[in-house]
């Protein structure tokens, strides 16, 4: 029994030693772990940017340059008419209407009441409205609209505004701190904060549309500041409270903020309202290249030794980049001195200027750097602006169109309907419509203004059913795709 006794006390001692070391040996493991771990979680290299002062990191002064100049954008839309399946067996209207509104931000540029907001807050929009911070309500102007860039310029009658200042896109560094003001949710001025996560993405979420002569600039600022429904036309705004950017999208499963959202540059946004405002259209400047990204198939294959900027695979007849002495092979490398990357970044560089402006071109040629000084052009040529013409009829798809008379209506036994009064080149001359014909109904939703067509159609993709008469009343149908 004693000797049991002194087994059993001999296992207990052991226990007692082997537990201590094991935990000694945990907390020094624990210690080994959070000393590797600090760096991770140290906020120190979002700092390093010489651009925004170590000051600013509490965004209090950065806000309040910022919060008084961004607006809430509230949008009202033509009535919507829809077919009422019950008219027929309990009598009532045959259609009835229904009013939409939506909202979004915008921000004052100027202290005369120029404000710049997305082309998607305020498309096809019959009536559009700005509320300040202070709580005054205007009613806004469309001074212009680029569905190319989705940027749209809008003017109020007031004056001594609190308008932004502009920063520089061109020079924002990843990594650096960026503030977001908007109005989420119709929550007004809210501030939220992140960093620019990339620049020059392309994120293919604006349309391509050749017949309206639309198309796509996109070179997107990326952040992980929150960005909500609301927020677009907002303000994305440096450490110093300066515009960056203008808050266009996120990208998202759900339709809400999920850790990514994108604004267009403000270098792009200050050369699209300012040819809004001087010419009544953008004045878009092109090269004259087909390029693409450098990846290792086309390194190897082409012999070149970097993977940075934008290869020409080849270029238009007579073009400006033809004609100033680049050639099919070349690696464009800068624009005005700023590097050039990949596509994305050779589109927004050119993207800051107009046809007839001259900017040099750095290219790379058998491992030498060459300047070249490239005169840009219009897509069709030109080097001279364009100014719009006022007197030219608004076309929609190739179409202008006009809403029926009380007259024509009665006439033709009609309760809505729109008549195209001229048609050119574009998708409804496509599909087989003439001048005169009278659409009534597009997927059979009725139609009694060029708003309802212009809105219906922005709207659809894929295949699309229009409805109507021709001029001697015969009922005929249209299919096209969009």
């Amino acid at each position: 029994m004693r000797q049991l006794f002194k087994f059993f006390l001999v296992a207990v001692l052991g226990g007692i030693v082997s537990l201590a070391l094991y935990s000694r040996f945990d907390r020094a493991q624990a210690n080994d772990n959070s000393i590797d771990s600090n760096p991770q979680i140290q906020f120190t290299n979002y700092t390093s940017s010489p651009s925004v002062p170590l000051e600013s990191l509490d965004f209090v002064n950065a806000a309040q340059k910022t919060v008084n100049a961004v607006v809430h954008v509230t949008t009202t839309f033509q009535s919507q008419k829809y077919y009422n399946p019950w008219s027929q067996i309990f009598g009532g209207e045959k259609y009835y209407s229904q009013e939409q509104r939506a909202s979004g931000s915008g921000v004052i540029i100027s202290n005369d009441g120029y404000i710049v907001t997305n082309n998607h807050v305020v498309a096809n929009a019959a009536r559009i409205e700005i509320n300040t911070n202070d709580n005054r309500v205007y009613t806004a102007e469309l001074i212009g609209a680029d569905p190319a860039t989705d940027i749209a310029l809008l003017k109020i009658s007031e004056t001594n505004l609190p308008a932004i200042t502009f920063g520089d896109s061109d020079n924002l560094q990843v990594g650096e701190w960026v503030l977001a003001v908007g109005n989420p949710f119709n929550l007004t001025s809210t501030v939220t904060a992140g960093i620019v996560s990339a620049k020059a993405r392309n994120i293919n979420i604006l349309h391509y549309n050749p017949t309206d002569e639309v198309f796509p600039l996109e070179s997107f600022i990326q952040t992980d500041a929150a960005v909500n429904p609301g927020n677009s036309g907002g303000a994305l705004v440096n450490g110093r409270g300066e515009l960056v950017g203008i808050n266009t999208a996120i990208a998202s499963r759900t339709g809400s903020y999920s850790g990514y959202s994108f604004a267009v540059p403000v270098s792009i946004v200050k050369k699209v309202t300012a040819d809004l405002l001087e010419f009544g259209m953008v004045q878009r400047a092109y090269i004259g290249v087909s390029i693409s990204n450098i990846d290792q198939s086309l390194a190897k294959d082409k012999d070149l030794k970097t993977r940075e900027g934008a290869y020409v695979r080849g270029l238009l007849d007579e073009g400006a980049a033809a004609d100033a002495g680049i050639k099919e092979g070349d690696v464009i490398t800068k624009v005005e001195g700023f590097a050039v990357n990949n596509v994305t970044q050779l589109q927004e560089q050119i993207g800051k200027y107009r046809p007839g402006d001259k900017v040099k071109v750095s290219v790379l040629r058998k491992n030498n750097i060459r300047d070249f000084d490239v005169i840009l052009r219009d897509r069709y040529g030109n080097k001279e602006l364009k100014v719009r013409d006022v007197d030219e009829p608004s076309l929609i798809y190739g179409a202008a169109l006009q809403a029926l008379t009380a007259d024509e209506k009665a006439r033709l036994k009609l309760e809505n309907g729109v008549k195209i009064t001229d048609l050119r080149d574009g998708k409804l001359k496509s599909a087989g419509l003439n001048k005169g014909f009278i659409i009534t109904q597009i997927d059979k939703q009725p139609v009694d203004s060029p708003e309802d067509v212009s809105r219906i159609l922005n709207s659809k993709r894929g295949g699309v059913l229009l409805e109507g008469l021709h001029p001697d009343g015969k009922l005929d149908y249209y299919g096209f795709g969009m």
